[in-house]
């Protein structure tokens, strides 16, 4: 079955928001590495051997997202502007999370949030030739109903942009995609569960996929799956962050060494950069909701406080 999907303007409003955030930032493509292959032996990476045994090729190329090359300063600036024109607080400084700078999107849930974080990764790419993602999130039924929302929207984006992001779910019993996630230079996404990589028994965490993740592998060449991740300076992605606040899941998530983070919630708990807001009085004026149900709030992202009363 071939979906059809109507392009809503303020999804096209949430995206730019975040496109525009490193406005200044030069694109480059194609940014090759080299990478880490471990033990060939031991891995299972594919080799093409001699008639004499010895290896004849091996494509040990990388590609990894270019770093910021906009200062501090320069980010701070597009994101007041963005905010200023969103009707939005600003920021006095530039909020890090994971060690790197963090932004907000608030929408409200149904409003299609996931179809915007998609669109938007194509929109990097598009502008700065960024490719390696990572989604991150709390639960593995809202891992699947991602994976199902690439499936869903991959013929609908081609017809926009010409290519799709390729996508897999981590799965520490197979490790192998981890090498075509860091060989490609394709936009690449990888959707990662915290029960994965998080190791706090108070958590939820230390399970057998996250000592996995964290420990040499014999049939990985004797390498760490998050050394490899990492190497690829990714772009994560937050979905429902508010449900992934712990300190061991925030420590956890500086491993995978990101560019930056873009967190997406209804509900922000900890606040970074907010840069695009669609409230529940908002998806109710444009008609996105029937109806909300609200004793009174108060719009504390605006600038100057507001309270209302339903």
């Amino acid at each position: 079955m071939k979906y059809k999907f109507k392009v809503q303007d303020y999804q096209t409003e949430a995206v730019e928001s975040t496109i525009r955030i490193f406005e200044g930032q030069p694109k480059v493509e194609a940014l090759s590495y080299i990478r880490d292959l471990g033990r060939l032996k031991d891995s299972n990476i594919q080799i093409k051997l001699t008639e004499e045994g010895e290896i004849e090729s091996l494509d040990n190329r990388g590609f990894k997202n270019q770093e910021l090359i906009l200062d501090n300063g320069t980010i701070l600036d597009n994101v007041r502007k963005i905010q200023k024109e969103n009707n939005i607080k600003q920021s006095s400084t530039l909020v890090r999370s994971q060690g790197r700078p963090a932004f907000d999107i608030e929408m409200e849930t149904g409003t299609g949030k996931t179809y915007v974080f998609i669109k938007t990764m194509f929109e990097l790419n598009k502008r700065y030739g960024w490719t390696k993602f990572i989604i991150v999130v709390p639960s593995i039924a809202i891992r699947e109903g991602i994976k199902k929302s690439f499936d869903m929207t991959e013929d609908h984006f081609m017809e926009q942009y010409g290519k799709k992001i390729r996508n897999f779910i981590y799965d520490s019993s197979d490790l192998t995609a981890l090498d075509q996630f860091s060989s490609s230079g394709d936009i690449y996404a990888m959707i990662i569960n915290t029960q994965a990589f998080n190791t706090s028994m108070k958590e939820g965490g230390r399970s057998k996929d996250a000592r996995i993740i964290y420990s040499k592998r014999d049939n990985f060449g004797s390498r760490r799956p998050i050394d490899v991740i990492a190497a690829n300076n990714p772009i994560l992605i937050l979905d429902e962050p508010q449900k992934m606040g712990g300190k061991a899941t925030q420590d956890a998530l500086k491993n995978f060494n990101p560019l930056f983070s873009l967190n997406y919630s209804a509900t922000h708990r900890t606040e970074h950069n907010l840069i695009y807001v669609l409230d529940a009085l908002d998806a109710y004026n444009k008609k996105l909701v029937k109806r909300i149900a609200v004793k009174g709030f108060e719009l504390k992202n605006f600038r100057g406080p507001m309270n209302i009363f339903i």
